[in-house]
Order: C-alpha cells, then sequence, then structure tokens
C-alpha cells in the first residue's frame, strides 16, 4: 500500500480508537460510520433508548477535525429549520438566505422518525445530490456531508415511518443491540470512575482525523479493484431478494451499488486492495436490510429483513 493511503488508514483505525473511548462495544457500528464516511454515505442507526446511538455519534464528531451539527427532531419541526430560510433584513430592505444545521459536514438527525414526512422529505434533496435549493437557486453544502440518523424501533405514537425512498438513500443500516454483561459492567464501571457523557473532551477524545485523511482515503478505496465474479455475485444477492415470495419490494440498483462500494472501502481498511465474496457478505446485512419490504402476512409470521437476508446469503452461489 502506497504510503498515503498506509497513512490514511492509520488515521481511520485512530479515528476507530478514539471513539472508543466513550463509547464501549459495538464495534460493528462504529467500523459503519468509517465505512459511511469514506464512501460518502449516509447511516441509519436504530436501536432502543438508551444504547448509546446519540453519544456514538458525538464521539465520531469529536474525533473528527470537521463541522458538526445535531437536530432533535420532533413533530413541530419545520423544513426551514433543516435546510435553511429565506429571512427578511431590515438593515439593507432586502432578503436574504439564511443557512440551517444541515449546512455542515457531519449532520446528527436525532430520531428522525419523530418528525413529519414534510420535513423528513426536507433532507432528501441534501442527502441525495448534496445541495439545498432555496428561491430559485441551489446552495451546495459542504464536502464532506454526512447524514447519520437515530431512530427508536419500539415506539409508535407520535412516530412517523421514513418513506422507502428515502430509507433508500441511506447507504447503511446500524442496529446498535443491548449490551453484553461484560460490556454493560464494563460501562457502569466507567461512570462509577468519574466518566460524562456529556464531556468528551474530559473522557480524552480528541480530533485524529480531518478532511484531508478522509479525501486520502477515498482516493485509495478508489483503487481496490473489483473482479466481475464479485460484482455478479453482488447482482446476484440483490435479484434474489426482489424474486422471494415474502418480498413486496426487493433491492433496488441503487442498494446493490450501495452493498459494492461498502464491500469495497471494507477491503480497503482490512488492507487489502481487492474485495472478496467475503467482503460482500460481511455488508450485506447492514447495506441491504433497510431496501427490503416485506409482505404484511410475512411480517405476521415473524419473517425479518435480516432473516430473508440470512436465507439468501445461503442460497446465492459464491463465486470461487
Amino acid at each position: 500500500m502506497p504510503e498515503g493511503g498506509s497513512q490514511a488508514r492509520d488515521a481511520m483505525v485512530a479515528l476507530r480508537a478514539e471513539v472508543g473511548k466513550a463509547v464501549v462495544g459495538n464495534d460493528a457500528a462504529v467500523t459503519g460510520l468509517i465505512l459511511a464516511l469514506l464512501c460518502r454515505g449516509h447511516v441509519l442507526i436504530e436501536g432502543v433508548p438508551g444504547v448509546a446511538k446519540t453519544l456514538l455519534v458525538r464521539s465520531l464528531g469529536a474525533a473528527l477535525d470537521l463541522d458538526t451539527a445535531r437536530v432533535q427532531f420532533t413533530p413541530d419541526l419545520m423544513p426551514g429549520d433543516v435546510t435553511g430560510s429565506i429571512v427578511y433584513d431590515s438593515h439593507t430592505s432586502e432578503f436574504t438566505f439564511r443557512e440551517g444545521p444541515v449546512f455542515t459536514n457531519l449532520l446528527l438527525a436525532d430520531e428522525i422518525n419523530r418528525t413529519p414526512p414534510k420535513t423528513q422529505s426536507a433532507l432528501l434533496e441534501s442527502m441525495e445530490e448534496r445541495q439545498v435549493s432555496m428561491d430559485g437557486r441551489s446552495r451546495l453544502l459542504p464536502d464532506p456531508f454526512i447524514v447519520v440518523a437515530t431512530q427508536n424501533p419500539v415506539e409508535y405514537e407520535g412516530t412517523y415511518p421514513l418513506p422507502e425512498a428515502q430509507l433508500d438513500r441511506f447507504l447503511l443500516k446500524l442496529v446498535m443491540p443491548a449490551p453484553s454483561r461484560d460490556e454493560e459492567v464494563g460501562i457502569l464501571s466507567r461512570h462509577a470512575a468519574g466518566f460524562d457523557p456529556r464531556d468528551l473532551g474530559a473522557a480524552g477524545v480528541r480530533a485524529v482525523a480531518g478532511s484531508a485523511q478522509l479525501a486520502a482515503g477515498r482516493a485509495e478505496v478508489a483503487k481496490v479493484t473489483i473482479g466481475p465474479e464479485v460484482i455478479g455475485y453482488v447482482v446476484d444477492l440483490c435479484r434474489a431478494t426482489r424474486s422471494a415470495p415474502s418480498v413486496r419490494l426487493g433491492v433496488s440498483p441503487r442498494g446493490a451499488t450501495a452493498l459494492l462500494a461498502a464491500a469495497r472501502a471494507w477491503a480497503w481498511l482490512s488492507g487489502r486492495d481487492y474485495v472478496t465474496p467475503d467482503d460482500v457478505k460481511a455488508l450485506a446485512r447492514p447495506a441491504l436490510r433497510h431496501r427490503i419490504g416485506l409482505r404484511p402476512e410475512a411480517e405476521l409470521e415473524g419473517e425479518t429483513a435480516d432473516g430473508l437476508l440470512e436465507r439468501v446469503l445461503a442460497a446465492v452461489a459464491v463465486p470461487r
């Protein structure tokens, strides 16, 4: 690996270690966020309250030398509260555009499913086109621009499920489970020793990577080779989800592209310059689970997207 690529990879490894100073366990979620940074992709994090979803993203922001912003999504949040709005300046007697929190590098959209579809859709253009159109003008967002959204899977009162079109814009959906006993002992031990999740600086979290390291890492990821047999494997996996009897909506070509991009970044982060079928299998669930719509009768029978993907991965022939 070239020296610049090695330094960029070292910075990503250091980033993972830095987040670990504040977050116990959840290594898969931390790695998923780093992969998204390398792919310029957005991430949806799902988990019950109290499993450190917000702390994870805040820690990532503290470990990055980038601009970060947080929006707490609520039922009364308006689109302009996210993207910005046109305001009247009494000093100049002119209307000017006031940028919203979306004009940042890392946007934490906390509890995104608590706001109505009108406000949720305000993020669609920003996530896909990385711009905001207002008053007949398109305003580009900073580069990089990553949305990390959190949502609670168990509360239905006052929540608005994300539409399929918006779910498809997320590169990965990461599920944060409850910690194991050992991890929970570690969490409580840290708090007993004086850890304050509101003061990440006191926990020793510092910025170890910035836009230059991310740009170098992305340039190296783009050099990772992908054999035609691996591309065919990705296509076969995604097509298999569309033909499953329990599925009303299978993985789109955008989902196949996302899986390939994530597998490519994972191969580079693992120190390889080529993608293997195992890379694809490792990223299949986080890259595809949120793009699968199950039939209501299948959900009533206990079918899940992860369960379907398990069967698809077992059924589709792996290239040798």
